[in-house]
């Protein structure tokens, strides 16, 4: 039997060159199941992302979703991507072997961790937030460092610093006092070590969210990053939300390693292959 994509509606195309289809995923022209297919957001018109792939019950477990994920390759290739993505649920456990098994491998993953009470900070550290004489230069380096992180990711120079753009521009746009964002600094024997970027209404997520952590290169290994965590468990605590979310790329060993430490388990994975 032949397992084959057939387009289940008309290709959506946009201005930027983003496009989009649904398929249906069929053995012999009957239909077992479905598949949306899109170009990246993030990295635009040259990689490409299985946005949901899903076959019926009775048909599971025969290969048809190895063979859609292949075909799905290929229908990317001819839209000109070089790479594809997917996000698989950290339950998904049948999903992870699959697209192990096909050649993805993690790019980042998301994590949560509930929280049960308010954390205790260190006695030779305090907080306090972050003031508008501080905000331009805190901006700058944000945006750098973002801009930095993409374009490690393969993203090109021009699009990392757009992104950067218009992230920061959408959750923050009115600066300091844009409301459901925390912004606070770190410090410790009398020197600023660190900054957190905590969002309160970050869409999509039920409570808060670690947009970013920050430690001045001259203060890394001495703890003030779970200092930074915990900051942000406590904000969140005080803002009524009980679970605490965050994302972090694969090649990020430290932050992985504090953050497991810490108690927060992966919620996604955001996997890759090149697809030249």
């Amino acid at each position: 039997m032949t397992t084959t994509l057939r387009p289940a509606g008309p290709e959506e195309r946009q201005d930027d060159g983003a496009r989009a289809r649904r398929y249906d995923v069929c053995v012999n022209s009957r239909r077992v199941g479905g598949i949306r297919l899109a170009t990246d957001a993030r990295f635009g018109p040259s990689a490409g992302r299985i946005v949901g792939l899903d076959i019926d019950p009775p048909d599971r477990h025969r290969g048809r979703a190895t063979v859609a994920a292949l075909a799905a390759e290929e229908v990317l290739r001819g839209w000109g991507c070089r790479q594809i993505e997917v996000t698989v649920p950290a339950e998904a456990t049948a999903a992870l072997r699959l697209a192990a098994a096909l050649g993805y491998t993690e790019r980042s993953r998301t994590m949560s961790k509930p929280l049960n009470g308010p954390p205790r900070l260190p006695g030779d550290s305090r907080d306090r937030p972050l003031g508008e004489a501080d905000f331009p230069a805190w901006l700058a380096a944000a945006l750098v460092t973002y801009t930095r992180t993409q374009r490690g990711q393969g993203m090109t120079r021009a699009r990392a610093e757009e992104a950067a753009a218009v992230s920061h521009r959408a959750l923050l746009p009115d600066g300091l006092g844009t409301p459901g964002q925390v912004l606070r600094v770190l410090e410790h024997g009398g020197a600023d070590v660190g900054t957190l970027w905590l969002s309160l209404q970050m869409p999509g997520q039920p409570g808060g969210y670690v947009v970013d952590v920050q430690v001045a290169a001259e203060h890394r290994g001495r703890g003030h990053g779970r200092t930074l965590m915990l900051v942000a468990e406590r904000e969140t605590l005080a803002a009524g939300r009980s679970t605490l979310g965050l994302h972090v790329y694969a090649d990020n060993a430290p932050a992985r390693a504090l953050y497991d430490a810490l108690g927060y388990r992966p919620t996604g994975h955001l996997l890759w292959k090149p697809i030249l």
